[in-house]
């Protein structure tokens, strides 16, 4: 069996052939742009909730920072130290011990007329 064909018929399903794939390799690459747009797309909607997601973080990490130094200024007013409690004490006993010898001089000079 023997196919015999003109020039003008090879030459014609040449360009058909070469016409397929160009049309092949154009939808193949519209597809490949299209799933790139789609991976972008959502590339940057992840991005997006990302950087929304780091801000409420950085806001909260601010907040705490000024609770920490709120609590800071509060603390002396609400934390008394051990030598400064120690201190306090000693002068209170001091006081008390002049105000029980004052009491007992008037008491002993009561006592002899």
């Amino acid at each position: 069996m023997t196919i015999q064909m003109e020039l003008g018929m090879v030459v014609t399903l040449a360009l058909a052939f070469l016409g397929f794939l160009f049309g092949a390799g154009k939808m193949l690459l519209a597809q490949i742009d299209q799933r790139q747009s789609e991976r972008d797309a959502k590339q940057e909607a992840q991005i997006t909730a990302l950087l929304a997601q780091i801000a409420k973080e950085a806001e909260s990490v601010h907040q705490l920072e000024r609770d920490f130094l709120k609590f800071q200024a509060d603390l002396p007013l609400s934390y008394v130290r051990r030598e400064d409690y120690v201190r306090n004490q000693t002068v209170i006993e001091a006081k008390l011990d002049a105000v029980a010898l004052k009491i007992e001089n008037i008491q002993l000079k009561g006592t002899h007329p």
